[in-house]
């Protein structure tokens, strides 16, 4: 196959995969929105995890709802990825381990009310399933982004957001893109 048509392909692919996300996520988005808007009108904060690319769409949602998509005049809102400390996850991950650092840092900085999003593209992330269990005994509300099955955390989420995708790129193009409309949602909803 020639580069072009790898190219083309791949292209094809995901916007396949975002036509399918029209019918299978629209709905999910919304929920996942409401219920963020929700908390964070009652004065809670929004806390986020994953692993490896998950970690940095963590890191990179949690930045809009802090500086904005469209409006960089809003104060933003309280919104901490807790993948971002890296003398915490590197001394808890040598002294203790690595399963356990997102719950360690749920259990210090989640609140009862709290939001707490997961990202996980197979849904089997074991750091990210304890974190999930850990913000759901706090009294945390719980939205999971994954793939097609969804693993282990679909059943544990109050909403889930599946990207209708077996393949790990395309379920990460498609949480960024979930996750971009879900947070200006909930900038529209603070600017208005």
């Amino acid at each position: 196959m020639s580069d072009r048509a790898e190219i083309n392909r791949q292209l094809e692919e995901s916007a396949n995969v975002k036509q399918e996300m029209i019918t299978s996520c629209a709905e999910t988005i919304e929920s996942a929105s409401e219920l963020l808007k929700k908390s964070l009108k009652n004065g809670n904060k929004v806390l986020w995890a994953g692993n490896g690319g998950s970690a940095g769409q963590a890191q990179h949602l949690s930045t809009e709802l802090i500086g904005g998509l469209r409006d960089h005049t809003w104060k933003g809102v309280p919104s901490i990825s807790l993948t971002v400390d890296s003398s915490f996850i590197t001394a808890w991950a040598n002294d203790v381990g690595f399963k356990s650092v997102f719950a360690q840092q749920v259990g210090a900085l989640g609140t009862e009310g709290d939001v707490f999003i997961a990202l996980s593209t197979s849904g089997n992330s074991g750091n990210v399933i304890e974190a999930v269990e850990k913000a759901r005994s706090i009294g945390m509300k719980i939205i999971v982004f994954t793939g097609r099955s969804g693993g282990k955390l679909k059943p544990m989420g109050d909403v889930v957001i599946s990207i209708p995708s077996d393949d790990c790129q395309r379920i990460q193009e498609g949480h960024i893109l979930a996750g971009h409309i879900m947070c200006e949602l909930v900038e529209q909803e603070f600017t208005r």
